[in-house]
């Protein structure tokens, strides 16, 4: 049986991006999580999520966030989703990433987020991420000796498109570290990791910040993993915490054996391609 024991931890984020770390390490620490196989922790997991943010707490690939996430997955023998993190390249372009570490800390995969986060609901929220953020252009899917794993970042989940491509790159189970406001978390959170997981027989796994009222950001947080029935296995509060979910990959095989409808595609009269 291929069952991934999962951690999704709901953290708290500071303005200190060390004590963010810290808090990381410690939750990672509790005799509660020593038999995990694959840990996550939220987007922007150690910096507040605002725009002025970004430019001051970015850090090239292989900085000292980097490294202590790669240590922390090797240190506890695990898979870790580092959530994202604002990445600073050498041309200086920044980007919300996450990184995706090993067993033994080394780096098996990285996403970019590529569709930022631009809205202006009246009477809701207001977020223009392309005021400091540079957009990716990959879709990403990693290997594990449990199978294929896709990952995307919050508003990137948005896109139907973008979920199928991972699933049809060998995808069975897709991570999305994001952060839901007030005005979309309520509406959209819960209703889209169950739709995509129905879409594409996989299971989702959404991973939020706890919610800040002193910040300048108000996550939903409601931390999230839905089976490939779309059953919600689990969903968090508003608060700090941590929840352990097991996912059976032969569960997948089995829904996608009995409703077969990823191969009833009529693939004759329209097809979904990746031109990069």
């Amino acid at each position: 049986m291929a069952i991934i024991k999962t951690a999704i931890l709901q953290t708290h984020v500071y303005k200190e991006k060390s004590r963010s770390i810290t808090q990381a390490e410690e939750l990672l620490a509790d005799p509660e999580l020593k038999d995990i196989d694959l840990a996550v922790l939220p987007e922007m997991f150690c910096c507040p999520y605002e725009n002025k943010y970004f430019p001051e707490y970015a850090e090239p690939e292989g900085g000292d966030t980097w490294e202590k996430c790669s240590w922390l997955a090797a240190d506890h023998g695990i898979y870790l989703i580092a959530g994202s993190v604002p990445e600073r390249d050498e041309a200086g372009h920044i980007y919300n990433t996450s990184y995706v570490f090993d067993r033994k800390g080394h780096q098996i995969g990285k996403h970019r987020k590529m569709h930022l986060f631009d809205i202006d609901v009246k009477g809701g929220q207001y977020f223009k991420e392309s005021d400091t953020l540079t957009p990716g252009d990959q879709v990403t899917v990693f290997d594990t000796e449990f199978g294929r794993i896709g990952l995307c970042i919050c508003y990137d989940f948005r896109f139907p498109e973008l979920a199928r491509l991972m699933t049809d790159k060998g995808a069975e189970i897709i991570i999305v570290p994001a952060a839901f406001n007030m005005t979309t978390g309520p509406l959209h959170w819960e209703l889209m990791f169950r739709q995509r997981a129905v879409d594409n027989q996989v299971y989702t796994i959404g991973a939020a910040p706890a919610r800040d009222m002193n910040a300048g950001y108000h996550s939903w947080g409601h931390s999230i993993a839905a089976d490939p029935w779309g059953k919600v296995l689990m969903q968090m509060d508003e608060k700090p915490g941590v929840k352990i979910v097991e996912l059976d990959l032969d569960e997948v095989k089995k829904v996608r054996e009995q409703l077969p409808f990823l191969k009833h595609r009529r693939e004759d009269i329209y097809k979904l391609s990746q031109i990069k």
